[in-house]
């Protein structure tokens, strides 16, 4: 299987919900045995929470900042974070063109 950035993209985004007003800028083209893959472009705000799952950020285009629990991180493309599952996180500063990978399990 191969999965591209570009055409995840033109999957997005999915209708808008409660908490993602601006529409849901994730995808999960993925599941099996557990592990998740997950596209992840939101524009102007990261609304998302702690999760269930430990997880991986593999980021594949812009740049900006992670918060992860206390702290914060600049991240470029190239960049990879681990998220322990429960952890409170989110994305800030980034450019318009931010897009990740997130393998959660």
């Amino acid at each position: 299987m191969k999965f591209t950035a570009e055409e995840m993209m033109k999957r997005l985004p999915l209708p808008a919900t409660e908490k993602w007003k601006e529409g849901v800028w994730d995808i999960e083209p993925f599941e099996k045995g557990g592990v998740k893959l997950i596209f992840f472009a939101p524009k102007n705000t990261d609304y998302q929470t702690s999760h269930d799952e430990d997880e991986f950020y593999f980021i594949i285009s812009g740049s900006g900042r992670i918060q992860i629990a206390d702290s914060s991180f600049s991240f470029a493309p190239g960049d990879v974070f681990f998220v322990p599952a429960g952890v409170t996180h989110n994305f800030t500063e980034f450019t318009e063109d931010f897009a990740t990978w997130a393998v959660f399990f």
